[in-house]
């Protein structure tokens, strides 16, 4: 079974390093199992990070843009097309890591028969890794117009600011309807030690599920972010390691 990691919340939060720091700790504690990262964020931010050019898209593939690597094979139906340019479209980050680019997403009630297709190409793609990781939008609307997938860990990346948790909180309430059963929580990230107590307060005091939090660190330092996501990890409705 998949298991599945959504990350959400304001532009800036951090929601594309918190991606690369779970790729980090899953690779490091589940060293063989198969990863696909989705960058669902408009700014390409998590694809860029990878050197990865974000003309090869889902989008690219639905208005018709995109350049194939070969031609179109013959004979094939409509779903199985969009099954195969799926395959061309995905870019192998490593031995055990793969990723696709969405771009612009089309609304569920567009009247395009390719969106319901894409749809379910996209789900299969998806039942094929042992994990996915997809870098939202500001909340789980947008992930929910490109696939409807059972998200098991819904994680909303925060600043320590007040104005940020408020904000947090509304971003809980637009997207708990698309997390369905899976968990929905917040993550500090950057936090000031002077800050801590304060945001604590915001986050009881907004009732939101506070999952732990990240220091703000002089420089970026992974290995100092996989701490601290270490022990967020094993309070996460995700596979843990055996001891």
């Amino acid at each position: 079974m998949t298991s599945t990691i959504a990350l959400i919340g304001k532009s800036g939060s951090g929601k594309t390093t918190l991606a690369r720091a779970f790729l980090k700790l899953i690779r490091k504690n589940f060293p063989t199992s198969s990863i696909l990262l989705v960058d669902n964020d408009l700014t390409s931010e998590l694809s860029d990070s990878f050197g990865i050019k974000s003309r090869n898209t889902i989008y690219g593939i639905k208005s018709g843009k995109h350049e194939y690597k070969t031609g179109i094979p013959e004979g094939m139906t409509k779903q199985e097309y969009i099954d195969w340019a799926l395959e061309d479209i995905v870019v192998e980050v490593d031995e055990n890591t793969d990723m696709l680019v969405s771009h612009f997403v089309t609304p569920k009630d567009c009247k395009c028969p390719s969106t319901k297709l894409m749809r379910d190409s996209l789900s299969k793609f998806i039942d094929r890794y042992d994990f996915v990781i997809f870098d939202c939008e500001y909340d789980l609307k947008y992930l929910n117009l490109l696939v409807d997938y059972p998200i098991a860990e819904t994680i909303i990346v925060s600043s320590d600011k007040k104005e940020s948790i408020a904000l947090s909180s509304k971003i809980a309430d637009s997207s708990r309807k698309y997390a369905a059963q899976g968990q929905l929580g917040v993550i500090l990230n950057k936090v000031k030690k002077e800050n801590l107590n304060s945001a604590l307060e915001a986050i009881n005091g907004l009732e939101l599920n506070f999952l732990g939090y990240i220091e703000k660190f002089e420089k970026m330092d992974y290995d100092k972010i996989l701490n601290c996501l270490s022990l967020i990890y094993s309070r996460m409705n995700l596979p843990q390691v055996e001891e």
